[in-house]
């Protein structure tokens, strides 16, 4: 007769939290590790893992605002009005005066900002196609609805505070 070893298991007590396999830990560390590699890559270009970002939201369209280049980076607005500073005396963007409403302050790619942030599409697809080596079409279909699941699930976390 096989025991069941749920069967003595205290019904009060949680079961115990293994940290290395808990999903956040995990996730944490690969985030970790793909700045890092993130970082190396960009070096030629002389941009850290928070650089690139504005620079390609700017490459594709994104609003052009401080404050709308903030959220799209999920950045506070003084991070990223401290990081254009940088960029801007890296000579990769600029600020003006928008001519629809002259309050407002827009962010633009220099020629030097375009030319960078050009080169950030195919850096990242190759990185991505690296981390994704060995995951058939399928595999990698479900990871991403796992990964938007967990994504869904900690933004209403969030909504119920």
């Amino acid at each position: 007769m096989h025991s069941d070893p749920l069967a003595h298991a205290d019904p009060v007590q949680p079961p115990p939290f293994d940290v290395e396999r808990s999903i956040g830990f995990q996730m944490r560390r690969i985030s970790l590790l793909l700045g890092g590699e993130i970082d190396r890559r960009m070096e030629p270009l002389g941009l850290t893992d928070a650089q690139w970002k504005p620079l390609l939201r700017l490459l594709l369209g994104a609003p052009d605002t401080a404050a709308a280049l903030a959220r799209d980076c999920h950045m506070d607005a003084g991070g990223l009005t401290r990081l254009i500073d940088r960029l801007q005396a890296k000579g990769l963007c600029r600020r003006e005066r928008s001519e629809q409403d002259r309050r407002a302050v827009q962010i633009a790619l220099t020629p030097e900002g375009r030319a960078a942030a050009e080169q950030l599409p195919m850096i990242l697809a190759e990185l991505q196609q690296q981390l994704l080596q060995g995951f058939s079409a399928q595999e990698e279909a479900r990871l991403r609805s796992y990964l938007a699941r967990i994504y869904a699930n900690t933004r209403h976390l969030a909504e119920r505070r």
